[in-house]
C-alpha cells in the first residue's frame, strides 16, 4: 500500500471562517471538499510544503502558521500521514489557481459529508474551538 506524507493548510479569517478548496481530479475523491495542502517533497519539512502547496494552489505566501494536528488515515489503496497547520496569516487574497472553487465557510458550518475522509477529525476539533 503507498503511503503519503501531506501537509495541509487550515486558513482562518478574522470572521471564524475556513477556507475549503474542491477537489478536481478524477479520483474517487472528486468534487469532495478538502483543506488545500499537498505532498511532502523529499528533503523538504512540513512547513516548506504548506508554503510551496498554497503558494501553487491559492497563489498566497504563509506569513504565520502553527502546527494544529497530525493524523493517520487508512484509504483503500493508500495511507495518508497529514500534519495540518492553522494558517492565520497570509498575502494576498487566495484563489483556486488549478481551477478549483474556493469557499469561506463558519467552522460550526463545515460538513464533514462534503469534506474527505480524512479531514473529519479536524472539522471536529475546529468546531470545538469555536
Amino acid at each position: 500500500m503507498k503511503h503519503f506524507a501531506v501537509a495541509a493548510g487550515v486558513l482562518c479569517d478574522p470572521a471564524g471562517r475556513v477556507l475549503i478548496a474542491e477537489r478536481l481530479d478524477d479520483g474517487p475523491f472528486c468534487g469532495l471538499w478538502e483543506f488545500p495542502g499537498g505532498k511532502i517533497a523529499a528533503g523538504e519539512t512540513s512547513v516548506e510544503a504548506l508554503a510551496r502547496e498554497l503558494a501553487e494552489e491559492l497563489g498566497i505566501e504563509v506569513i504565520t502558521c502553527s502546527s494544529f494536528m497530525n493524523l493517520r488515515h487508512e484509504y483503500d489503496d493508500r495511507v495518508v500521514s497529514i500534519e495540518f497547520f492553522i494558517v492565520s496569516e497570509w498575502n494576498s487574497d487566495p484563489v483556486g489557481r488549478e481551477g478549483q472553487e474556493l469557499r469561506w465557510v463558519p467552522a460550526h458550518a463545515l460538513d464533514a459529508r462534503e469534506l474527505l475522509p480524512a479531514d473529519i477529525p479536524v472539522i471536529e476539533a475546529l468546531q470545538q474551538r469555536h
